[in-house]
């Protein structure tokens, strides 16, 4: 398949899991993409366990055999580096389309496999959905469970209402304190300026931004 025809929104669309929909665009058009200079995990000891056979002798903890004789090992566990939130408007407005696939799909198949991406590179992931008022905020995990659990409250995301996005932004960005990699995505059509404002509230707050634009053909004709 054509690189091409993997974005294409009808193509995405025809599979009904979001799992697999994120598969397809990223095995299928960004596998090899180089490392984004936000991602990196580190490893922070968890707990000890007793050695088995098998284990690696490098994890050994040899201050602890001194001590006791017996061999342990060190557990570690994955911290990311990374927390991505992805801001998806799920306003009236995103409801619209001139062909089989409107606004809001692609925006739910876009969120799905950024989604896929960043889990898949060990960075934590989470999903905020609103219109007007704030409808569901999943907080940034990475583990593939975490993963399902988006893909779960994507399928049941319904359009709402009208729009309040620079309120929004503005409201998250108060509360995000921990430096991150902020996602918008929508149609933009609430005051450009105003959202503008939103997402420079981020940046103020060292938030890494990116806006994701999505227009109708027909509001591009």
């Amino acid at each position: 398949m054509n690189p091409k025809e993997v974005l294409a929104p009808g193509v995405a669309a025809k599979l009904e899991r979001f799992e697999l929909r994120a598969r397809l665009i990223v095995e299928g058009f960004i596998t090899g993409l180089h490392k984004s200079p936000y991602h990196g995990f580190s490893v922070e000891f968890l707990e000890h366990r007793e050695y088995l056979p098998g284990d690696s002798i490098k994890h050994i903890d040899w201050k602890v055999y001194g001590k006791t004789d017996r061999y342990y090992i060190k557990k570690f566990e994955e911290e990311t580096n990374l927390k991505a939130y992805i801001l998806l408007d799920c306003s009236k407005s995103m409801e619209f389309s001139s062909s089989k696939v409107t606004k809001l799909e692609y925006g739910k198949t876009l969120a799905s496999a950024l989604t896929y991406l960043m889990i898949r590179q060990k960075d934590g992931v989470g999903l905020l959905t609103f219109s007007e008022k704030i409808h569901s905020y999943i907080p940034p995990r990475a583990t593939s469970v975490h993963m399902n659990t988006i893909f779960h409250e994507l399928d049941a995301s319904k359009p709402q209402s009208s729009t309040n996005t620079p309120e929004i932004l503005h409201n998250l960005a108060d509360r995000i304190k921990k430096r991150g990699l902020i996602i918008l995505i929508t149609d933009l059509l609430d005051d450009p300026e105003k959202v503008m404002l939103g997402l420079q509230h981020f940046r103020h707050e060292k938030h890494e931004v990116v806006l994701f634009h999505l227009l109708d053909q027909e509001e591009i004709d």
